[in-house]
């Protein structure tokens, strides 16, 4: 495993109203190609924090390197190229219900492309298509890719979500409580995926979660923050239900 930093948080806080802390003091460090699973009661400031990594939010003190670059002192140009780099994956997959599944995951190419931020299917490059279509066969729905988006199960959903991420050959994947919104076994489903894709391509990841299972399973690593603060930071071998106490994590089953 490569020994650099792909992200480092240094003292980060962050407030909304100049008073209330929604982080505290928030410390850590991912290595390229890390696998790390953030766990954290609602409220806890995970959704917060991975926001601010891709400055989405500002911070009130701290700093943030992406790929040593820290993030503050970016211009806009600056901040859009290592954007770039950066693929994120929504609770909600966001993707356009009316368009077919090929020209939601060709959206992916938008961020590594010069020129207008308008991407469309009959202007994409043949070279785009099939890397798009290769990205639907890794996440196993080429044979989706005329299917509009809105004819999808969630499961399925997700799955172009993680294709058009792909797309953008991100160097970093973070993504916020990606399965949430499904069930079990398609949330099991989606992250086997998910995993496997990251380590295929050696993309560092860090994603949201509420599931134990998850966190053991699919990172080596487990982060835990309570109350904005970060107060767990362990080998994910090591996480189990006593140790994690008040983070409200749930096995993939759904029970306590």
């Amino acid at each position: 495993m490569n020994s650099e930093n792909d992200i480092k948080v240094s003292n980060l806080s962050k407030s909304y109203d100049g008073k209330n802390l929604v982080l505290s003091d928030v410390s850590f460090s991912i290595n390229q190609g890390d696998k790390v699973a953030l766990i954290g009661a609602n409220g806890s400031g995970k959704s917060t924090l991975m926001k601010c990594l891709i400055r989405i939010e500002n911070f009130s003190s701290g700093n943030i390197e992406i790929k040593g670059r820290n993030i503050n002192k970016l211009n806009r140009s600056e901040l859009r190229k290592l954007r770039s780099q950066i693929g994120f994956v929504f609770q909600q997959h966001n993707l356009s219900p009316r368009l077919s599944v090929l020209t939601n995951v060709l959206h992916g190419v938008q961020s590594r492309k010069s020129g207008p931020r308008t991407w469309f299917q009959s202007i994409a490059s043949e070279e785009d298509r099939k890397e798009a279509l290769e990205c639907l066969k890794q996440v196993g729905l080429e044979d989706f890719a005329s299917r509009r988006a809105e004819q999808l199960s969630g499961g399925q959903s997700q799955r172009v979500a993680i294709a058009r991420a792909l797309m953008q050959r991100p160097k970093i994947l973070l993504a916020d409580e990606p399965v949430a919104s499904l069930d079990p076994h398609a949330g099991e489903e989606v992250m086997k995926i998910f995993h496997q894709l990251c380590c295929d391509r050696g993309i560092t990841l860090l994603f949201c979660t509420h599931h134990l299972d998850h966190a053991r399973s699919f990172s080596s690593r487990v982060i835990g923050l309570k109350h904005g603060k970060l107060e767990v930071d362990i080998p994910a071998s090591q996480a189990n239900p006593d140790q994690l106490d008040g983070f409200y994590v749930v096995n993939s089953k759904g029970a306590a």
